[in-house]
């Protein structure tokens, strides 16, 4: 559920986390699963579905975005920019950028976009998620982009391994030399919270984890995607 207190601002749950007040009713689960998933496939993957033209760093002007979601979904009549707003700021992965009266997605596009993320305060390590069946053959070759634009490295091993849970239930954790990487001329850009872009990873800066990863997922409930 995503509300609004109107002290502390934009917040998903029941009661306000600072204050516990009730506060003011935004979206009910449904509609913001259902609104998330439009607005991550217009930034992502398909604004000309919705006849929008992202400039060429992914903006998408918010209006623009709430008036072809209302003309496409009838039932979102109500849909305002407020609520995109709200569903950006509180998004648990920080999956979006705002800035003005736009937004962007930060990472996960399969459309040409040129992301002039910042490529400071990077990690002196990052991971990547594989199958047990790919992962001898990625430390042969290393990582290259395959459904998406860019390789998406994870700032933890376990924010990898919850990457991965989503293709397989134990997937094998790889380990990226960030300093040497951006050593040897790699540009590494941070995206979302945990997320962060390169276009490739050769070989020699690979290297399996072989460290202890918990396993968060309770029995019969699917991963969070990215």
């Amino acid at each position: 559920m995503l509300k609004e207190c109107l002290k502390h601002g934009y917040f998903r749950g029941t009661q306000c986390p600072v204050c516990g007040d009730d506060a003011r009713f935004f979206m009910d689960d449904r509609e913001l699963d259902h609104i998330a998933r439009i607005v991550a496939g217009i930034l992502r993957h398909f604004p000309d579905r919705y006849g929008i033209q992202a400039d060429p760093h992914g903006w998408v002007p918010i209006p623009v975005m709430v008036q072809a979601i209302r003309q496409q979904h009838r039932g979102y009549g109500w849909l305002k920019p407020h609520h995109i707003l709200a569903l950006a700021e509180t998004d648990p992965k920080g999956r979006y950028e705002i800035r003005d009266e736009s937004i962007r997605a930060t990472y996960g596009h399969t459309v040409d976009v040129d992301l002039d993320l910042p490529t400071d305060h990077i990690p002196e390590s990052l991971y990547y998620p594989v199958t047990s069946e790919e992962s001898a053959l990625v430390l042969e070759v290393g990582l290259k982009p395959t459904d998406r634009k860019m390789v998406h490295l994870s700032k933890t091993p376990l924010d990898a391994a919850r990457a991965g849970r989503v293709r397989t239930p134990e997937p094998v954790i790889l380990e990226v030399d960030a300093v040497r990487a951006q050593a040897e001329g790699l540009v590494i850009r941070r995206a979302g919270k945990t997320v962060f872009l390169v276009d490739r990873v050769p070989p020699s800066l690979l290297r399996r984890f072989e460290g202890e990863i918990p396993d968060e997922s309770p029995p019969g409930a699917p991963p969070s995607p990215d």
